[in-house]
């Protein structure tokens, strides 16, 4: 689990330097905005690597179980995940559910980060999935401070119709059910519906 650790500090760790916009905007200043950026995304992608080794690795040699979730979370699980999918994809479309949750990436990984804690008790599960939905939380709390701190006379964009709504809804959903039904077998190898091999 070693990897699994490392690579969160690398991936979490990038981001949650972010949140210290001081510090960002000192190292900005120095390295350049590009130089940043490439930096920035070096060393994100170097994290989700060692995270996706890592866990394979624990996987590989056998869950450590905590606690014995019951049945049915697997099915809340199920129904949250398409919440995150569809919250993920309202976060490049303005619209009623955007404007409700202000930031809702940050409430998509929240959402996705339960579902897996609640249908997954074993320790790789729970220190994966928990480091995520603590980073979420700490990240939602700074940018509410940072909204706070600088208070706008205007709408940060444009009110949009329902119509991005169900476009975040219906192409949540399409992705949600591919993801479900193929993706997540084939990229974490483990089927996601009940009763599938």
């Amino acid at each position: 689990m070693t990897l699994l650790v490392l690579g969160l500090i690398v991936f979490l760790g990038t981001h949650a330097f972010s949140m210290a916009r001081k510090s960002r905007a000192s190292l900005v200043a120095r390295l350049g905005e590009g130089p940043y950026k490439g930096l920035y995304s070096l060393l994100s992608l170097a994290g989700i690597v060692l995270i996706s080794i890592g866990y394979g690795q624990y996987r590989g040699s056998g869950y450590i179980p905590v606690w014995d979730p019951p049945v049915w979370t697997r099915h809340l699980a199920l129904l949250l995940v398409w919440f995150a999918f569809v919250f993920f994809v309202a976060a490049y479309l303005p619209g009623r559910i955007k404007r409700t949750l202000k930031h809702p990436m940050l409430a998509g990984v929240k959402v996705w980060a339960l579902a897996h804690l609640l249908a997954n008790g074993d320790l790789g599960s729970i220190v994966l999935f928990g480091s995520f939905l603590a980073w979420a939380v700490a990240a939602r709390i700074s940018v509410k401070r940072r909204d706070e701190a600088v208070p706008h006379g205007a709408p940060l964009e444009p009110p949009a119709g329902l119509r991005n709504d169900a476009l975040a809804i219906a192409i949540g959903t399409v992705v949600y059910i591919a993801f479900v039904v193929w993706l997540h077998p084939l990229l974490i190898g483990v089927p996601v519906l009940p009763g599938a091999a």
